[in-house]
């Protein structure tokens, strides 16, 4: 089992800071909302996209996949009674000239080896695709 550790705290009444290893990220918990930071639903989002990311990383050696770059898009829906996301969708773009089975293969992958992509998948209505980046 891994542990992982965040702290967080107020910094006024705009936003927050959370701090791990050595990293900070400040974080928007102003009611009307901070632009420069993200607030909890956008750290939601970044964190799959992160795991999305990370995941690319690990498998695309053991794949021998071969690519350029590669971006994550997600939209996340919300629902107000109860509050929770309800949805999350997400588009993956590769820049690769590797075949579409590869593509899928590469996918599959990333859906089940992903900590938050699972941690996510067990609790909300997620889905996405992977596609080629266009030229």
């Amino acid at each position: 089992m891994t542990d992982y550790r965040v702290e967080a705290r107020r910094v006024d009444h705009h936003g927050s800071l959370a701090i791990a290893k050595e990293a900070e990220v400040v974080l928007d918990t102003d009611m009307a909302g901070q632009l420069d930071a993200m607030n909890p639903v956008e750290l939601l989002l970044a964190s799959l996209a992160s795991c999305i990311l990370k995941g690319t990383e690990r498998v695309i050696p053991m794949l021998h996949f071969d690519l350029r770059g590669v971006e994550v898009s997600l939209r996340g829906v919300r629902h107000d009674r109860p509050p929770k996301i309800i949805t999350i969708r997400y588009e993956i773009t590769v820049d690769t000239d590797e075949t579409d089975a590869r593509l899928a293969l590469l996918h599959k992958n990333l859906q089940r080896f992903g900590t938050i992509y699972n941690t996510l998948a067990g609790t909300t209505d997620l889905s996405g695709t992977i596609r080629r980046k266009l030229c």
